[in-house]
């Protein structure tokens, strides 16, 4: 009897160790805390690993040279080709490129001819060509967050990061109107997610690549939910000048490095390319 005692509390102190370490750390307040450096994919959608040394790399490797192409592994205005226009010839099969996602946003009829002559002229037309943010949608999750009572601080590599007050205020009724490639978010807490409502855009990113443009009322409601060492993120998108109906891309789950020598690294120089120079429109 003594030996099945010993062994029922042992398994009971197992069970409740791995509990307390996969528990979701909280706050003083209570709130979960959402605080960490977040990047390999705990499911569908991750897109980012760490090295050894916590050093942030791409879950994606190398995409293949087009006919030219002398560089595979940075943006070039030799674009990606995944989207509305173009046939692939595939071991002596033709068919038509789609998008890696069929999950897009569906515009009203008057817009469809725009995105097309986007997607179309992605090596001229894409933002990620210009020394600018890429915008919430399209860039994702945030790579480090830190967060106080009464504020989060979203990191995203290089320059570009968010302040977001958590204090349960409204819009600025100033700030709100101003067009800013990260509008003015403001956060509060829904249970255990943390909800911010962003607004104050300009009109300057896509939602996505291949075209998927938005106007300067754009309304961006983003959720975070802490779940021991992952991370779960989705947003909304509602845009009522081009958009029929609000737009959800796929969630993303991220998981939390634990590495202790984790870190963001600095940020490369911005590229600003010369797309007034192009000599040919190479899509792969």
């Amino acid at each position: 009897m003594k030996t099945i005692a010993i062994a029922l509390a042992f398994s009971v102190a197992l069970v409740f160790g791995v509990s307390a370490q996969n528990a979701t750390p909280r706050m003083p307040d209570g709130k979960p805390d959402l605080s960490g450096l977040w990047g390999g994919a705990a499911g569908e959608r991750g897109g980012r690993n760490f090295d050894e040394t916590g050093t942030i790399s791409s879950a994606t490797a190398s995409r293949r040279c087009g006919p030219g192409q002398r560089k595979c592994d940075a943006h070039t205005n030799q674009s990606y080709d995944q989207e509305f226009v173009r046939e692939d010839t595939y071991y002596g099969e033709v068919r038509f490129s789609g998008r890696w996602d069929a999950n897009r946003p569906i515009y009203k009829p008057e817009f469809w001819d725009r995105i097309q002559e986007l997607d179309k002229n992605t090596n001229t037309e894409d933002p990620i060509l210009k020394c600018q943010p890429q915008g919430i949608t399209r860039e994702g999750p945030p790579t480090k967050i830190v967060q106080t009572a009464k504020e989060i601080i979203f990191f995203y590599g290089g320059d570009y990061f968010r302040i977001i007050p958590i204090d349960g205020r409204a819009h600025d009724p100033i700030r709100s109107k101003d067009i800013t490639f990260w509008g003015e978010g403001i956060g509060k807490w829904d249970g255990e997610t943390l909800v911010i409502d962003s607004v104050g855009f300009n009109d300057l990113t896509w939602l996505a690549r291949g075209g998927y443009l938005h106007s300067d009322n754009l309304h961006v409601i983003e959720r975070f939910r802490r779940d021991g060492n992952v991370l779960n993120y989705d947003v909304t998108v509602e845009d009522p000048d081009v958009l029929l109906q609000p737009w959800t891309p796929a969630p993303w789950k991220l998981q939390l490095n634990t590495n202790p020598k984790a870190y963001l690294p600095e940020g490369e120089p911005c590229h600003d390319y010369d797309t007034e120079n192009i000599v040919g429109k190479i899509h792969h």
